[in-house]
Parts: C-alpha cells; sequence; structure tokens
C-alpha cells in the first residue's frame, strides 16, 4: 500500500518555506542532496511534478500547493498527538470561579475537554458575580477565574464579547415604556456600568425594575415582559429577543472577558487548565 511518509512531508515544507533546497536541508538538518531525493520519491509516488524548475525562483505547482496543505495538517497533528500522549498523568486539584452567564455558556465545553484528558484532577466550580470573583482571585480563594475585566483585578483578555438587549417576544413593547423598566446586575457591574452610560449619553430616562447579582434572575424579569436586560450575548437564552437601534436602543459597549490567576494557581493542574482555557476562549 503506498503512503506519504511524514519526514518526507516535512522537508518539502522546508523546502517551500525556505525558497531553495539548500535552504530548506539545513532547517530539516538533512544534505541538500537527501532532501532532493525525498522530494523527487514524493513525486514519484503521487506522480505528478510538486515544483516548477525551470524558473530562477523555486515555486509550487498546483499539486504541490494542494499536498502542502495536507502536510501541515498532519505534522501538525502527530504533534499534538505525541504531547497530549507524553503529558503526565496529572492530579490535583483546580478551583475556578466564573459568574453565571459565562459558566453556562463559555465553559462547558472545557470542562468536558479538560476531564477527559485529565480525569484524575477534581475539579471545583465556583459561581458568583465578576466583582466578587475578582476578590476571591486576590484572596487565593480560587486558583482561576473567567471573569469580566474588572479593576485592580489583572488578567489575559481571551474574547471580547458583545453586549445586547434582551426583552421578551410575548411584550415586544416594552422598549417603547417612558422611563425605561431595566433588569440589571448589582452596582459593580460592568454591564451595567455600559448599559446606564449608554442610556443617558441617549438621553433616555429609565428605572430600576430589578436588580440581581444572578442572570437567571434577570432572564426571568424579562421572560415575564417586565423588563429588558443588557446581557453578554453568549448568554442570551434562545427564547429571548435582542433589540438594538432598530428600537431605538442605543449600542452597547463590548466587555473585555479574561483570565485572571491567584498566586497559589502556579501548578501544573492549572497550567494545563489556564492553557485550555485560552486555546477555546480566545477570538
Amino acid at each position: 500500500m503506498k503512503k506519504l511518509d511524514l519526514d518526507a512531508l516535512a522537508m518539502l515544507i522546508a523546502v517551500a518555506d525556505s525558497g531553495s533546497f539548500a535552504a530548506g536541508a539545513a532547517l530539516v538538518h538533512r544534505s541538500p542532496s537527501a532532501v532532493s531525493m525525498q522530494i523527487k520519491g514524493l513525486e514519484s509516488l503521487l506522480g505528478k511534478p510538486l515544483f516548477l524548475r525551470d524558473t530562477r525562483n523555486l515555486e509550487l505547482t498546483a499539486e504541490g500547493h494542494t499536498l502542502i496543505g495536507y502536510a501541515r495538517q498532519m505534522l501538525a497533528l502527530r504533534d499534538e498527538a505525541f504531547a497530549e500522549l507524553t503529558r503526565p498523568a496529572l492530579t490535583g486539584r483546580v478551583s475556578i470561579g466564573v459568574p453565571d452567564d459565562y459558566a453556562s455558556s463559555l465553559l462547558p465545553p472545557v470542562l468536558r475537554k479538560f476531564s477527559a484528558t485529565y480525569p484524575r484532577v477534581e475539579i471545583q466550580v465556583v459561581g458568583r458575580p465578576s466583582q466578587h470573583i475578582a476578590q476571591l482571585v486576590k484572596d487565593n480563594e480560587v486558583d482561576l477565574a473567567v471573569i469580566t475585566r474588572t479593576k485592580g483585578c489583572p488578567g489575559v483578555l481571551l474574547r471580547m464579547e458583545p453586549l445586547v438587549w434582551a426583552g421578551s417576544p410575548s411584550n415586544k413593547n416594552i422598549w417603547k415604556e417612558r422611563p425605561l423598566p431595566l433588569a440589571v446586575f448589582g452596582e459593580g457591574s460592568t454591564a451595567r456600568a455600559h448599559a446606564l452610560k449608554a442610556l443617558q449619553q441617549a438621553k433616555i430616562p429609565y428605572r430600576m425594575s430589578y436588580e440581581s447579582p444572578a442572570v437567571q434572575g434577570l432572564v426571568s424579569m424579562v421572560d415575564a415582559g417586565l423588563a429588558i436586560a443588557p446581557l453578554a450575548q453568549c448568554g442570551v437564552p434562545s427564547h429571548l429577543v435582542r433589540l438594538g437601534t432598530a428600537e431605538g436602543l442605543p449600542p452597547l459597549q463590548p466587555v473585555e472577558v479574561v483570565l485572571s490567576r491567584s498566586s497559589k494557581s502556579k501548578r501544573p493542574p492549572c497550567d494545563y487548565f489556564a492553557e485550555l482555557l485560552v486555546q477555546e476562549l480566545e477570538n
């Protein structure tokens, strides 16, 4: 059975990326003649030329471009498989703080993947508003946090999350009421601050119909048709409607979702969980 040799594909990539057989050979620590022989072997196997050799500059043929794409994927998978299978069998515990709206939308895929890879690591999830979790990080009461960027709590940016106005399909005209009834998080919430600032700048009067630290409380109020709420787009239930400029509401500034780490999190289980969070959640 004919098959593609991964080492030969690595040489093909090296030559294509460097622009010459000599430079490519240096990258893979082989002689130019050995690399040339491997490339010719690939061409013989496939029955197609991979490089145009009658030009001053070395160029890939159409078939060469196609093979390069597959070659990069194959070598990346090889490296990924090796890295996964040679990682140490982790044990220990990771605690992560996350607000409700991120916990229900952003975290599940990460938790599933981490648990499947490191089944012996115990995971604890602590649900609180972002500003409360930021304090838990400072106090070393949680290892990691996925939160809206909070003053005084440094973190690595994971993504810019849009904020949207959420309303109920059962009362589509509630946005016309003045003062506008709002369901919002408590004082210190970035989403709340962005929403109030946008309404003030648009000169739209509003009233606080409901305040809660939990997103489910806001969703219940909106679902009942008693208020609209500024929510992270990722956490808006599918049965609610999104309101915007078409309804005369001002656009909302997005929030920064960050990964914050406590000083006690410098250990392998936390490192691997943080690495996976960045991979999965970065824009």
